[in-house]
């Protein structure tokens, strides 16, 4: 998930002395101005873009020297001098520009919020721990090569059975016949997999079946109706904890982020 974090820098300045002659009165402190690294026409260039600039280029792999603190500044300096231009002639009026900025504030403000929510928000060792038994408990201890032949109607399923019966080969029908564009290509490949990938009815049918062999009644699941063929089955390899940490944890922080929006819109009035 991409997020930025926009870092600020203020320097605070001196209160100013009580004017000459007025009644003696203690002075108050002048307010922190943020500090600048250029004046544009009168426009400060804060430094706090010149921090988050050099933050995108670090990322990119540009170290923060002396000479990258000036193109930077130099570049900062010629965005000011367009924007401005740009306001002067009326480019920043436009309706279409005034919804490109709208839309990037938006997302500005999206994604540092969902920066802050997740860091409030953290996947502990436990949830990790937890996640990581149950995937594994649902993967089992071996893996299956399935081809499967996609239909609408348990009539069409049936007469590719009865043509594999006659010696038709499964590839050759699958490519010819199947609704499911991604694998009808490879002749009904579904690359290796758990049962659990796939609905429970497929599944069940599928790790009955012997190497080689296919179904000899069609299988429905919500998509229609399917006739599977096994060409192999392996142990599987499990990732151990360490491994798969990282990908159990973003799946994790997905996973809440997307509660955390049906939340939102179970409450808002939405029109």
């Amino acid at each position: 998930m991409k997020t930025w974090i926009i870092a600020a820098a203020w320097m605070a300045v001196p209160a100013l002395a009580s004017a000459q002659g007025l009644p003696t009165k203690k002075a108050e402190p002048a307010k922190p101005a943020a500090a600048a690294i250029a004046t544009v026409n009168g426009v400060a260039v804060p430094q706090s873009r010149m921090n988050l600039m050099l933050q995108r280029q670090g990322q990119r792999g540009m170290p923060d020297n002396e000479q990258t603190r000036a193109m930077v500044r130099e570049e900062l300096i010629n965005r000011e001098l367009l924007a401005q231009e740009a306001q002067r002639t009326g480019v920043g009026k436009r309706p279409e520009v005034q919804t490109q900025v709208d839309f990037a504030r938006q997302e500005i403000l999206v994604n540092a919020y969902i920066t802050d929510w997740v860091r409030t928000h953290p996947i502990s060792d436990a949830d990790i721990r937890k996640e990581y038994d149950r995937v594994k408990g649902q993967a089992g201890d071996k893996e299956y090569r399935a081809r499967h032949i996609l239909v609408e109607t348990e009539e069409q399923a049936n007469s590719l059975i009865a043509e594999l019966r006659k010696g038709g080969k499964f590839e050759e029908l699958a490519s010819k016949n199947s609704k499911d564009p991604g694998s009808a290509q490879r002749g009904g490949d579904l690359d290796w997999a758990v049962p659990s990938t796939y609905d429970p009815q497929f599944s069940s049918a599928m790790v009955k079946l012997e190497k080689g062999k296919y179904t000899e009644q069609p299988v429905r699941t919500r998509f229609g109706y399917h006739v599977i063929q096994l060409d192999d089955v392996r142990a599987i390899s499990f990732p151990a904890l360490n491994e798969a940490r990282p990908r159990i944890q973003q799946s994790l922080v997905q996973s809440r982020l997307e509660e955390l929006v049906k939340s939102l819109r179970s409450k808002a009035k939405i029109q």
